[in-house]
């Protein structure tokens, strides 16, 4: 026999704007208070039935003689899962029961689940553009001339002639740094691509930080990277 879920019941005689406020309320009750639900079952229905209450899924079932599409729309933005349901009457005897809307809070989950695998996903394409530009970048470098050695060191690698002109970082979420011999104070500083580092912390050799995030920023920077070279 299948494992009971736990759920809450409302019930509003006609078209009520709290129906769905109030079950969620009877309903978060009910979740805070598992042990006597639980033991109410058990005095009713067995220790069997007690054991195989779940409450993993809690569903909410809002009967009422109609709603509005606000309360349909409120529905479906809830991460809970709920019903509603309007019913109707024929005569003394028979009554009808209509789901106006359904929504489970599993498909809230899935959601999120397909959310986090793009989100993924754009990290891992934004990860491999990086690595690429990075792979350009020591090109470039190496190309600069005869007798540019690179050096991998601990949090940078070195370009160096006679001493070092280039320091390139490894890659970040969506940019690269490379720092370089040159005075900031003979350039015109760039917000979001140059930056004058000669009085903060960093790692790497040179006082000018160069941020690249496209392969147009490179080619922008290649003129700095020459400056760097011959200084060096």
């Amino acid at each position: 026999m299948r494992a009971p879920a736990v759920g809450k019941v409302e019930y509003k005689r006609g078209t009520d704007a709290g129906v769905i406020n109030q079950g969620l309320f009877y309903l978060a009750w009910l979740m805070d208070h598992r042990a006597e639900f639980e033991h109410l079952v058990r005095d009713r229905l067995g220790v069997t039935a007690a054991s195989q209450v779940l409450w993993s899924g809690p569903r909410l079932i809002c009967i009422a003689g109609d709603f509005t599409r606000y309360d349909v729309h409120a529905v479906r933005e809830h991460r809970r899962s709920i019903d509603l349901v309007r019913y109707r009457l024929f005569g003394r005897d028979l009554l009808g029961l209509e789901t106006v809307a359904s929504v489970s809070g599993g498909m809230q989950v899935a959601r999120r689940a397909r959310r986090g695998a793009v989100t993924r996903a754009a990290a891992d394409v934004q990860g491999a553009a990086m690595r690429e530009l990075a792979g350009a970048v020591d090109e470039v470098l190496l190309g600069l001339g005869d007798g540019v050695n690179r050096v991998e060191r601990k949090t940078y690698r070195a370009y160096q002639r006679l001493r070092n002109f280039a320091c390139l970082c490894p890659p970040q979420r969506s940019k690269l740094l490379v720092y370089l011999k040159v005075d900031p104070k003979d350039v015109d500083l760039v917000p979001g691509f140059t930056r004058d580092v000669s009085g903060l912390g960093h790692h790497g050799t040179g006082d000018l930080e160069v941020q690249l995030r496209t392969p147009r920023d490179l080619e922008r920077a290649q003129e700095l990277f020459r400056a760097s070279y011959a200084a060096a």
